[in-house]
């Protein structure tokens, strides 16, 4: 019966020509072979496409191992033009941007382009809860996960974790927490997640969006386009840029905001250490001191990851404990190790400027602070109050750190160059004296020097423990 509805459901979404065969599945083509391409093309051929997976790049050897044990077509370190314009669907990996001569021929040609996203979601009938935002939706998808699984059958996917695609060929959970980015937001059409999180809007990935900060926040809102008044959004009351949105667009679905700094009468509120929660004229009281997730930030998170857990029907006691024994997200304010009564702290996943100004807003002695990177068009004016105010060096650790020394080299006594992650740390160990923190937080992206913000983690981890 799922399958019959998912196939009336995909028919609606890709009307014969476009992308579906008369009578027959059409080919899929799946540019990129990594998490998302893999297991898209494992649930494409269980319904019956012909899949082809084709990626520009080295395909790595579990992926390409779990191709050849399915029998599915691929290619590495090349595209085939005439076969994938060929194509009915094409999936397109989120790491690909449009202005790609490929991804433009493919549309040229009036082939639809979807995201794992939206072409795993045909195939399930469970709840959906996705959360986006420029920082804090892996922290707030991990931690609502961890909220949810104590009573209901929850997978965790998206940008996290296994492929949504695979867990729906295999495991079909009840209820999925989706961790989702605008790029794959970008090619959603019928995608609608029963509740939609938004944690906040700020400059990001502009590189992909023209530099046009609009284009990035419409990218964000395209969460809710296709929700109805059945299903919830829950945000950031207090980001002026998805309030002053929200002012001149109208959606469908129930709002149900979160604040630091007001009371909320249907949503969820910060007050005397406490969250207050209101849905439906039902409030709980979470108290905050035992949450083990540090900073502000990290208390807003909790909102939205509590409000997604009351609306779900999770007992107040299993959220309030659950809340209490949260581990944290690698990669992320991440405590390594205290060495010399100095603390080392793993904040790789800080890819922009906003999400480094939460790191550096939690810092409680003075730093010694790595950053650097792949810069994505960064302003770094809103860190100068807390490097006056915290950092005694900076270690820039990238190609390219002529702008980083030119915002803040008159601000410290020491600033540094390297582009090894073991000589920063070295550098670091050396700057820093009892009670100091050493803080890895680059505020840029990690591609000049790293396979990619995991791997930089994990060396300056690996070589914290060498030291």
């Amino acid at each position: 019966m799922q399958n019959e509805k998912s196939q009336q459901k995909l028919k609606k979404s890709f009307p014969s020509g476009e992308g579906f065969r008369k009578g027959q599945k059409g080919l899929l083509v799946i540019l990129g072979g990594g998490e998302s391409g893999v297991g898209t093309a494992l649930l494409a051929k269980a319904e019956g496409y012909e899949v082809f997976v084709s990626d520009k790049g080295k395909i790595k050897e579990k992926y390409r191992d779990v191709l050849l044990n399915n029998e599915i077509e691929f290619e590495d370190e090349q595209h085939t033009e005439s076969k994938i314009l060929n194509a009915d669907i094409v999936m397109k990996s989120p790491g690909i941007p449009d202005k790609v001569t490929l991804v433009k021929q493919i549309r040229d040609a009036g082939i639809k382009v979807v995201s794992e996203i939206e072409f795993a979601s045909s195939y399930t009938d469970a709840t959906l809860v996705a959360i986006t935002g420029s920082n804090g939706k892996t922290t707030t998808a991990t931690l609502t996960h961890h909220l949810l699984k104590q009573e209901l059958d929850v997978g965790l996917a998206g940008n996290i974790g296994d492929s949504f695609a695979k867990q729906i060929l295999e495991k079909n959970h009840e209820n999925y927490v989706l961790e989702v980015s605008s790029f794959q937001l970008d090619d959603i059409h019928d995608f609608k997640p029963k509740i939609a999180v938004l944690t906040n809007i700020t400059p990001d990935h502009l590189d992909r969006y023209d530099y046009k900060f609009e284009n990035y926040i419409a990218s964000k809102f395209r969460i809710v386009e296709n929700q109805t008044e059945d299903d919830y959004f829950i945000y950031d009351a207090d980001d002026k840029v998805i309030t002053d949105w929200l002012q001149n667009h109208e959606i469908q679905s129930k709002k149900l905001p979160f604040s630091l700094i007001k009371e909320i009468e249907e949503g969820a509120y910060y007050k005397d250490n406490k969250i207050i929660i209101t849905i439906d004229n039902t409030k709980i009281i979470m108290p905050t001191e035992n949450i083990t997730l540090e900073g502000k930030h990290n208390v807003k998170n909790a909102m939205a990851a509590s409000t997604v857990a009351h609306l779900l029907k999770i007992r107040k006691q299993t959220i309030r404990e659950s809340l209490e024994n949260f581990q944290g997200v690698e990669h992320r304010l991440e405590h390594v190790l205290k060495i010399n009564k100095v603390q080392y702290i793993n904040d790789s996943k800080a890819t922009n400027v906003n999400a480094t100004y939460f790191a550096l807003e939690s810092m409680d002695a003075p730093t010694v602070w790595i950053v650097g990177g792949v810069d994505k068009g960064n302003d770094y004016k809103e860190l100068f109050q807390f490097v006056n105010e915290k950092v005694k060096a900076i270690i820039c650790l990238g190609v390219d750190n002529k702008k980083l020394i030119e915002a803040f080299g008159n601000m410290v006594d020491v600033i540094v160059e390297t582009q090894y992650m073991s000589e920063a740390v070295k550098i670091a160990y050396k700057v820093a004296e009892a009670g100091d923190n050493v803080l890895l937080s680059p505020a840029c992206a990690s591609f000049d020097l790293f396979e990619n913000y995991e791997d930089r983690g994990r060396q300056f981890k690996d070589a914290v423990r060498n030291l």
